[in-house]
């Protein structure tokens, strides 16, 4: 199913990916997120992530800026970042995204630890990595059937 197949009114839970696509503009699937986070903002569809999934975000757009910023290569970037932290006090992006989700109309679901121990046990029955199966978890226990993918 693609983005143009989600029904209207549809709620939508939106994964890393389509956050990070969205927000750098990405040429390959930005104009997509756009549009799918455009229709969030409208009220056309109901948009949902995750407080982990905001912190994949956060620190993907973090170093996306950092080797932008400074033409580092993206292999290491988070240990180059560790070694070079005064950079990190020039970055931006990452704070400006976290504060626009609001104003899009996403919902933010908290992270509880009977979400995690659903996911560990999902994790094992269904063979997943421990952060698609916390996904799985938070959308069986907020009814969402449409993931972003």
């Amino acid at each position: 199913m693609t983005f143009d197949q989600i029904p209207p009114g549809a709620a939508v839970f939106l994964d890393a990916n389509s956050l990070v696509y969205h927000f750098t503009n990405e040429p390959t699937y930005g104009l997509a997120c756009n549009t799918l986070l455009k229709q969030i903002e409208q009220g056309l569809l109901s948009g949902f992530t995750s407080t982990d999934v905001l912190g994949d975000v956060v620190h993907r757009l973090m170093t996306l800026e950092a080797i932008t910023l400074k033409g580092w290569p993206q292999a290491g970037i988070a240990a180059r970042l560790r070694k070079h932290h005064g950079v990190i006090s020039q970055l931006t992006i990452f704070q400006q995204a976290l504060a626009s989700l609001p104003q899009m109309r996403v919902q933010v679901i908290p992270i509880t630890l009977a979400l995690i121990e659903a996911a560990t046990s999902m994790s094992q029955q269904f063979e997943l990595l421990t952060g698609d199966a916390l996904i799985v978890a938070v959308m069986q226990h907020q009814g969402l059937t449409h993931l972003d993918q």
